[in-house]
């Protein structure tokens, strides 16, 4: 029998075995609104343990021509950049030049059966295609709002994510180490060959390395992820794992900063506090209400629990060995986004132009679920903070950017990283629509400097 026949087969017997996992082993539907699961004190209920994973993902489709998300009244949206290769994450530079990572997973770990099924399952939800492992250069030249003009700033880097310029360095974190490449600002190649500042734990689970730069800029904060849902494939596997380190730019030395933080993504510093913020993608199969993903200030030393506990002190019995003696340490989040939302991307509104509404707060992208039924996510939110650089009380995230899912529940696109543009836009990189959406208020000026 020829090779592509067995194949055919193999995916065609992985695809029913998944079908009666869906129907048969997934747990049960949701039995609270997604917001009640929302804000400083959300609704955590008794989990709901499942032998496999629900599996409902919006099928990917993309956006039929002339289509865009919706935005609040009075603003508007427009596509900055299109024809991208799964544009995941962003970032700006000092001339209002972007650079958009077009990546995706490293060629996953394979370690049994169900390794194969999530692998299939992640390629229907459009996260299996091959990563183009390049880093874009996006201009806008004459201001308009949209790119005319881009090039392979990168290439053949492997899973890049994170980016930050300090001084006439560009660092780029791979999945599996932070590199730095020479760069002067304006120009859109680099052709010289980066050094590796320190390697990063890589493989498994969770591949993205996002990165920012302390304010001193001697320093950097670093994601990352776990390698696993609730350490199932042993915690020698979790070594450094689960955490946000910080790295010595002089030397690469790293220690860890914080740690229990199961897949940590964003990072942006509250304008009034100066606090370090992270969003964290919290665990799965405790049900459709549990656990909600959120976003917290950083505190150096810090302990979030994963995996032993959630929400500052909820016990998953499941973690073996059991560690009742942690809970007294662990520190509970501050705000709660949703449960199975996949927060990712995060940027306070200092230097936004887009009205009073959204003044004071952060913006926030929900990638979307793909094992909760009804699903969730799949939208940027906005976070009203107040003056003492936290959430407002009672605050809930407001719905900013919307119509993702088209009315059949499929994924017209999914949120990923964002930012704020130089003339106080909000981009968004959507990595299903491949596109970079950009959001505006219309009668906001055009700066003399970006015409």
């Amino acid at each position: 029998m020829k090779k592509s026949v067995i194949v055919l087969i193999i995916l065609a017997l992985l695809a029913v075995f998944a079908g009666t996992i869906y129907y048969v082993g997934k747990g049960e539907p949701a039995k609270l609104a997604a917001d009640a699961v929302t804000g400083a004190k959300p609704v955590i209920s008794a989990p709901n343990r499942e032998t496999f994973p629900l599996i409902n993902i919006a099928k990917p489709v993309g956006w039929p021509g002339g289509a865009a998300p919706t935005a609040p009244q009075g603003l508007r949206v427009a596509a900055f950049a299109d024809k991208l290769d799964h544009p995941r994450w962003m970032y700006l530079l000092p001339n209002g030049d972007v650079l958009v990572a077009e990546t995706n997973s490293p060629p996953r770990v394979v370690e049994g059966l169900k390794d194969r099924v999530m692998n299939l399952l992640m390629g229907r939800a459009g996260a299996g295609s091959t990563s183009a492992n390049r880093i874009t250069l996006l201009r806008d030249s004459n201001g308009d709002g949209i790119a005319d003009q881009r090039s392979a700033l990168l290439e053949g880097l492997n899973s890049p994510f994170g980016m930050t310029l300090i001084g006439d360095t560009l660092y780029v974190a791979n999945t599996d180490a932070i590199l730095a490449f020479p760069y002067k600002t304006g120009d859109t190649k680099i052709t010289a060959k980066g050094r590796k500042l320190t390697n990063l734990p890589g493989g498994y689970n969770h591949w993205t390395r996002n990165l920012i730069p302390s304010p001193d800029g001697k320093k950097l904060f670093v994601t990352v992820g776990s390698a696993s849902n609730i350490g199932e494939r042993g915690m020698d596997k979790e070594i450094n794992r689960a955490a946000i380190h910080e790295i010595d730019i002089a030397t690469g030395d790293s220690r860890v900063f914080a740690t229990g933080l199961r897949n940590p993504n964003g990072l942006a510093y509250e304008p009034t506090t100066g606090c370090l913020w992270t969003t964290v993608n919290e665990r799965d199969m405790l049900g459709g209400d549990l656990v909600p993903d959120y976003m917290t200030c950083v505190e150096f030393g810090a302990d979030y629990g994963w995996p032993n506990s959630y929400w500052g002190g909820y016990e998953d019995i499941r973690v073996e060995p059991r560690r009742p003696d942690r809970l007294e340490y662990v520190k509970r989040p501050d705000f709660a986004l949703g449960p199975h939302v996949a927060a990712l991307g995060l940027t306070f509104t200092d230097g936004a132009n887009l009205g009073t509404a959204y003044a004071s707060g952060a913006f926030v992208g929900l990638h979307g679920s793909w094992n909760r039924e009804p699903v969730s996510g799949y939208k940027v939110v906005y976070v009203p903070f107040g003056p003492n650089g936290y959430p407002v009380a009672n605050a809930k995230p407001q719905d900013f950017l919307t119509g993702f899912l088209n009315a059949k529940g499929e994924a017209q696109g999914r949120p990923v990283g964002v930012i704020k543009d130089k003339m106080g836009g909000l981009l968004v990189a959507d990595d299903v629509g491949n596109v970079i959406w950009r959001v505006s208020a219309p009668q906001a000026a055009t700066p003399a400097s970006a015409r």
